[in-house]
């Protein structure tokens, strides 16, 4: 007989200082919650839930998706939003299965609890003690004891951007069957760094982060353990469980997974002021990218990042770029609903005067929204939808609500009714704007925007916008995390608490 699989998605990047909600529609951005309009969305796809779909398929197996839940960052999740998802994954659980395959993100924080991973999967223990549950997750993991206890696997996304997301599904896959096979014997080992890392400077592609990943995907690739992960953790939540760790998954008959978790760990320590963030003053950076010969010059403002639950309607970056004259650019997407309606109103060619921007307090960082007054014409409208062609996400479907585009003369702004991470190109091109032929490129990214718009960049600037998503940590305050915690106690650059 055909085994039988739970394949699920519950994924959510909580940033406690967001002031945005994270109610269940907020999951629904595939419009489509379980079942089979939830697998035809997800199948193919590079992501993790498109992974598990691809490793049950070749297994033979049935399997049935109860649920596929995956929202931009944010604030808390609500209880309702967290009842709903856990609840349907654990129903379909309760029905018997042979194994169950988990897509997380690591990093929720619901209203009833700050581990909103390791409580479904304590969930799943209690009526499924037995059952193989692998689990893969996002780099930016806040790991804990709970986890692990419930999963029987582990992988974790080994790039930043994440354009490996359906291959560590895989990676998580080939050990579960294995595991079925009766081939090995798998146990997890996992272990912690008191290290708060800026997540602006911990990706794996450069240092202090490239050695860590790279001992991990030595050891897995060549076959000394099943399969090894490095987490960086995501500093934007105020939980006792952040810090830099790593995951081991080894066969129990073998000792070389402490021996190399201890290798990784000893490391992330002593290369750990690597990973701290040096801030700029924001007209120094944009003065930077004015001063460069040829273009694209792409400026990521990092402070309001959708990926790391940013508002998307901070002007700061925008507002800068006019001061100092900045030509031929382009920028967005800006989220404001309000605005793409005042557009839609007026239709193409017509000019308007908008208040764009700003609608939105941030009581955590002490900013108050501030519009920026701008004058253009509607150049287009869209329905803001489009496939993702690039690296990271291939083959999922964006959608950004509604979408107009304003061109002051100097600038063509993407305006979109709901937020959307600029990693793909589709975001100006769907509607109109080539950014491959402009001289500046402003977007609201951290390190995504490399997948797809670091080949076309002749020059990059980081620009350190106004934000709940600020690299700069001493912008945060922190009540919960546990002490202490690297910078703050084991190095005293960033004073007392200061964060």
């Amino acid at each position: 007989m055909a085994r039988k699989f739970v394949v699920a998605m519950m994924m959510h990047e909580t940033n406690t200082f967001s002031p945005l909600p994270t109610p269940i529609e907020s999951f629904a951005r595939a419009g489509a919650l379980s079942g089979a309009a939830a697998i035809k969305e997800a199948e193919g796809t590079n992501t993790s839930l498109g992974g598990f779909i691809e490793v049950a398929r070749k297994a033979g197996a049935e399997f049935t998706c109860p649920m596929a839940a995956s929202a931009h960052p944010s604030g808390l999740v609500t209880t309702a939003a967290y009842e709903q998802m856990t609840g349907a994954i654990v129903d379909a659980v309760k029905q018997g299965c042979d194994a169950v395959l988990l897509a997380l993100h690591g990093a929720m924080v619901a209203e009833p609890t700050d581990d909103g991973e390791g409580e479904l999967l304590n969930r799943l223990r209690k009526i499924a003690p037995d059952v193989p549950i692998a689990v893969a997750l996002d780099f930016h993991t806040q790991m804990t004891d709970a986890m692990v206890r419930g999963a029987t696997i582990m992988t974790g996304y080994r790039t930043y951007p994440h354009i490996d997301m359906a291959d560590t599904a895989r990676r998580a896959g080939r050990t579960l069957m294995r595991l079925l096979a009766g081939e090995i014997e798998p146990k997890l080992i996992w272990g912690s760094r008191p290290i708060m890392s800026s997540s602006l400077v911990h990706t794996p592609s450069r240092e202090p982060m490239k050695t860590l990943m790279g001992m991990a995907n030595h050891a897995e690739d060549s076959g000394a353990v099943l399969n090894a992960s490095v987490f960086g953790g995501f500093p934007q939540a105020d939980i006792p469980h952040l810090a830099l760790s790593s995951v081991i998954v080894c066969d129990k008959r073998t000792a070389e997974g402490e021996i190399l978790l201890n290798r990784i760990l000893d490391t992330a320590w002593e290369k750990r002021e690597g990973f701290l963030f040096h801030p700029e003053p924001l007209s120094v950076q944009v003065a930077r990218a004015k001063s460069l010969d040829g273009g694209p010059v792409v400026m990521a403002d990092h402070g309001d990042n959708t990926a790391s639950g940013g508002t998307q309607d901070v002007m700061s970056v925008i507002e800068e770029a006019m001061r100092q004259g900045l030509e031929d650019a382009c920028a967005g997407p800006i989220c404001d609903p309000g605005c793409v309606a005042q557009m839609i109103a007026a239709g193409v060619g017509a000019e308007v005067t908008l208040q764009l921007g700003g609608k939105i307090d941030m009581p955590a960082m002490g900013l108050k929204g501030k519009p920026l007054s701008v004058t253009g014409r509607v150049k287009c409208i869209t329905d803001g939808q489009f496939t993702v062609t690039g690296p990271m996400a291939t083959g999922t479907t964006v959608r950004m609500g509604r979408t107009a585009v304003l061109d002051t003369g100097k600038m063509q702004i993407v305006v979109s009714e709901k937020r959307a991470e600029p990693y793909d190109l589709g975001v100006f091109t769907h509607c109109g704007v080539d950014p491959r032929r402009k001289k500046y490129v402003l977007i609201k990214s951290r390190q995504h925007f490399r997948a797809g718009f670091e080949p076309i960049a002749k020059h990059i600037v980081m620009c350190d916008g106004d934000g709940c998503t600020a690299s700069d940590l001493r912008l945060f305050k922190y009540e919960k995390v546990r002490r202490p915690l690297y910078p703050f106690d084991l190095d005293m650059r960033l004073g007392r608490n200061e964060a």
